[in-house]
C-alpha cells in the first residue's frame, strides 16, 4: 500500500525475523565472512558470498530444504532489505554456489565462523574464575544416500544401521551455544573424532592451561575409553562422564558396599566403586556404579567416571553443600549431574533437527554439506544472541528453544515500511493477534532504537 511517493508498505509472515536481521545487520556478522570467504565463480548478479546470505537468511526462516528458498525469502522483499539484500538469488543458483565450493572454501569459512563467534559469543567471554564451563560433547547420525561422498555404513539411533554421516558437536552448555560442529563419516563415532572436536574446542575459546583446568567436559560412552580419558586428564580438563565398557562396570559393581535408590528413575540404583584408587588414569577420579533392570529381568550396568569435587557438583546443581556429608544424596547427585546431559546437549540436536531441518538439507559434495553445516551452526548462535538480546526485557523467552524461536517467535506476521529512496527500513508494525506478541514487543522495540527503527502494534 503506497503512503507517499518515498515510502511503502511491504506485508511479511517474518516481521520479527527482519527485525532481528536489522540488529544483525547493524552489527555487520556477514562482513566477516565477505571479508574472508572467496569462492571461485564467476558472478552475474550476486556474489557467491551473497548467495551464502540467502541460505543462511532461509535457514532463520525454517526452510527445511534449499528450495525454500524461492518461497521463503525470494517472495519476502522487505525480509531481504532487513538483512541488507535487495534482492534474493534462485535456490537453483545457491545450491550451484555450494557445490562449487572447495576444501580451501571450507577452511576460510571455519575460520570467519570461529572469529563471529569470539567477537559476539557470551561463551568466549566467560569468567572461569567465578563460574565453571561446561562443554557437552556428542555425535548425531545424518542419513544421507550412499553415493554422498563421505557417506557410510553406521549405526544411527534412530534407525539402526544405514548409509550416512555424522555430525560432531561442542556445546557450551551455560550458554547454549555451538563453540564446534564438524561432519564425519558414517561409521565414525566419539571415540575417534574427540580429541579433534576437544583440540578444535581449545583454539575457539582460547583455553590456557587454568581455563582448562577450570572446564568441565562431559561424554558418554563413546568418548569413555581408558585412552581417550587419560588423554582428556592429562589436558588438565575436569571430566564427567560415561565409561566406554559395560563389562567393566559390571565388574566393579561388585566392589560397592552400599546401594542407593534413585527415586528420579524407579528401579535404579547407584553406589560407589571401591578402593577410590584408580592406578589406571593418570589423575584421580571417582567412580560411580550405576545398575537398572531391563524388561527382560536382566540387570544392566553402566560406570560414570569423574574428577569433580562433591561440593563442585552440588554447587552446579544448586543443591546445598550441606548434602555433602550424606552418601545417598552425593551418589545421587553425581548421576543427576551425568542426567543433565540429555536435557543440553541431546535437546540441542533434536532442536536444530526440528526447527531448522538439519537433517534434511544434505548435499551429495562433502565440502557443499560442510558450508552448510556451518551456516547452521552460525544460525543456530545468532538465534541465541538474539534471545539474550532479548531476554533482558523479556525473560521469558530464556525458555524458549530453536524450535519455538523459529516457529513462534520468527514467524510473527506484519507489515514493513521502507524508504524507497534511501532503502532504509522506518517501521516495524507487528500483528497485535499474534499470541506472543504482547510478551516481547518492548523488547524489541527497545533493540531497534539505536537503529532508529520503530516498531508499534497494529491489526493486519
Amino acid at each position: 500500500m503506497t503512503r507517499s511517493q518515498e515510502t511503502r508498505q511491504h506485508y511479511t509472515p517474518h516481521a520479527t525475523l527482519a527485525a532481528i536481521g536489522i540488529k544483525i545487520r547493524s552489527l555487520k556478522l556477514f562482513d566477516t565472512i565477505k571479508e574472508h570467504v572467496f569462492i571461485k565463480q564467476k558472478s552475474i548478479r550476486h556474489t557467491p558470498t551473497e548467495k551464502l546470505h540467502d541460505a543462511f537468511i532461509a535457514i532463520l526462516a525454517g526452510a527445511h530444504g534449499l528450495c525454500e528458498i524461492n518461497t521463503r525469502l525470494r517472495s519476502d522483499e522487505s525480509l531481504q532489505r532487513a538483512f541488507g539484500r535487495s534482492s534474493c538469488a534462485e535456490q537453483s543458483v545457491v545450491q550451484q554456489t555450494l557445490n562449487a565450493c572447495t576444501p580451501r572454501n571450507v577452511v576460510e569459512m571455519q575460520q570467519a565462523v570461529e572469529l563471529i563467534f569470539r567477537r559476539r559469543s557470551r561463551a568466549f567471554r566467560h569468567n572461569y574464575r567465578r563460574r565453571w564451563q561446561l562443554l557437552d560433547i556428542d555425535m548425531t547420525g545424518m542419513p544421507c544416500s550412499k553415493r554422498a561422498e563421505l557417506s557410510a555404513k553406521g549405526y544411527f539411533s534412530t534407525q539402526g544401521i544405514r548409509y550416512g554421516r555424522q555430525l560432531g558437536r561442542v556445546l557450551a552448555t551455560h550458554y547454549q551455544e555451538i563453540v564446534t560442529d564438524r561432519r564425519y563419516p558414517g561409521n565414525v563415532q566419539l571415540s575417534k573424532s574427540l580429541r579433534q572436536l576437544v583440540a578444535l574446542t581449545e583454539r575457539t575459546l582460547d583455553l590456557n592451561e587454568y581455563r582448562r583446568s577450570r572446564t568441565i567436559l562431559r561424554i558418554d560412552a563413546g568418548g569413555g575409553s581408558l585412552d581417550e580419558v587419560n588423554w582428556m586428564l592429562s589436558r588438565g580438563y575436569q571430566l564427567h562422564g560415561k565409561d566406554i565398557s559395560a563389562k567393566r562396570a559390571e565388574a566393579w559393581a561388585y566392589t560397592v558396599k552400599c546401594w542407593y535408590d534413585d527415586p528420579q528413575h524407579p528401579g535404579r540404583q547407584v553406589g560407589w566403586a571401591e578402593p577410590e584408587t584408580t592406578p589406571d588414569y593418570v589423575r584421580p577420579v571417582k567412580r560411580l556404579v550405576v545398575r537398572w533392570h531391563k524388561r527382560n529381568g536382566q540387570t544392566s550396568y553402566g560406570m560414570l567416571i569423574s574428577t569433580l569435587a562433591p561440593r563442585d557438583v552440588l554447587g552446579l546443581l544448586g543443591q546445598p553443600a550441606g548434602d555433602v556429608g550424606s552418601p545417598e544424596r552425593l551418589c545421587r547427585a553425581y548421576a543427576q549431574l551425568y542426567d543433565q546431559r540429555g536435557g543440553a546437549m541431546e535437546i540441542e540436536i533434536k532442536e536444530d533437527k526440528q526447527g531448522f531441518g538439519m537433517v534434511k538439507r544434505q548435499k551429495r559434495k562433502a565440502e557443499a554439506q560442510e558450508m552448510l553445516v556451518l551456516l547452521n551452526q552460525l544460525a543456530h548462535n545468532v538465534l541465541m544472541w538474539a534471545r539474550g538480546w532479548l531476554t533482558e526485557s523479556a525473560p521469558k523467552l530464556a525458555r524458549f528453544g530453536i524450535l519455538r524461536l523459529v516457529r513462534d517467535l520468527m514467524s510473527v506476521s506484519g507489515k514493513i515500511e521502507i524508504n524507497e529512496r534511501k532503502g532504509s527500513i522506518k517501521r516495524i508494525t507487528l500483528n497485535r493477534a499474534a499470541p506472543l506478541v504482547s510478551g516481547f514487543f518492548n523488547a524489541l522495540r527497545a533493540l531497534l532504537l539505536p537503529q532508529h527503527v520503530s516498531v508499534i502494534l497494529d491489526k493486519i
